[in-house]
């Protein structure tokens, strides 16, 4: 049994040798424990410094290409090094790396397909008050859209299996956190939390530049992916308000009508007109989209045969 822990690095130079030490070198149940850095387009020193603390392996990116990406590439470098499992942490040393065990222990016992930290978070001091709130909100939408219990959907402290690396795709350049989670959920993945301590605010973070910024991406997020994975159910709500309104509009003109002609109220009509045509359209969007989305889990599964070709065989134990 092999674990990987991956670790998405930009210019993190100062704080990596920091990270790395908190890291544990076995754990139990595996035989072999393996670190691998994605250096996604660092100007700094990132890969010299990991290299001299020890780890086995570096992905590197000739530019930056986001956190997302950063986080595919590697899921992609540990399934093609024949990780049994994969843990993803931060690179500032946010998160516990003691708690690791706690993290691979469902995945190990065939409880989980992937198992997400869920972090301190009224008890983290360097968050502010908005941002607890907020990390509140986001991960309730997300267990809403996901039909699952994440408690803290915003963690990057989370493990997984082979198969569910095998199956995962992130199509936002911005982060991985959330839509891994939707999309984990709308595939029938077993997804489970499991309480971790957090280190002390090693530096601000670089992916919450603001609060609104952080918000109105998430929300984008979001909503990418219920275009992609629920998209019928989407469009037949947008569609069904649309077509209300037309209804409504209907009614009311042949109210006025019954009552005085009509005379007066052709606007009715044409806001009907137009609500209905909307209406339809969103309908006939929704089921357009459903088939491409049919079509895209098919494509999945012929990619998941594709990795498992090229994946080293491992008997692993119930994974």
């Amino acid at each position: 049994m092999k674990l990987i822990i991956q670790i998405p690095c930009l210019n993190e130079a100062e704080t990596l040798a920091i990270a790395l030490a908190d890291l544990p070198r076995e754990v139990e149940g595996f035989d072999s424990v393996e670190w691998l850095i994605i250096d996604d387009g660092s100007t700094d020193n990132t890969a010299e410094v990991a290299r001299e603390n020890g780890v086995h392996h570096v992905v590197r990116h000739p530019v930056n290409r986001g956190l997302a990406v950063g986080f595919m590439s590697g899921l992609n470098a540990c399934l093609k090094l024949g990780a049994d499992v994969i843990v993803n942490t931060d690179a500032d040393n946010q998160y516990c790396g003691a708690d690791i065990p706690k993290l691979t222990a469902p995945v190990l016992a065939q409880q989980a397909d992937i198992v997400i930290g869920a972090r301190p978070i009224d008890d983290t001091e360097h968050f502010s008050w908005i941002k607890k709130k907020l990390q509140r909100l986001g991960s309730w939408a997300v267990r809403v859209a996901s039909n699952t219990d994440v408690a803290d959907a915003p963690s990057g402290f989370r493990a997984m299996s082979r198969e569910a690396a095998m199956r995962l795709n992130v199509f936002s350049a911005y982060t991985y956190t959330l839509e891994t989670i939707i999309q984990a959920g709308q595939s029938n993945l077993r997804i489970a939390s499991v309480p971790i301590r957090t280190n002390g605010d090693l530096r601000p973070s670089r992916l919450v530049k603001s609060i609104s910024s952080y918000v109105r991406r998430s929300l984008l997020t979001i909503l990418r992916v219920f275009v992609i994975y629920r998209p019928l159910t989407l469009f037949f709500w947008v569609g069904s308000m649309f077509m209300c309104l037309g209804l409504l509009g209907g009614v009311r003109f042949l109210y006025f009508y019954s009552v005085d002609g009509g005379a007066g109220h052709i606007q009715s009509v044409i806001l009907a007109s137009l609500c209905i045509t909307l209406g339809m359209l969103f309908y006939m969007m929704g089921f357009i989209a459903d088939l491409i989305t049919t079509n895209r889990k098919l494509l999945e599964q012929v990619r998941v045969h594709q990795k498992q070709e090229f994946i080293p065989h491992r008997e692993a134990k119930g994974l």
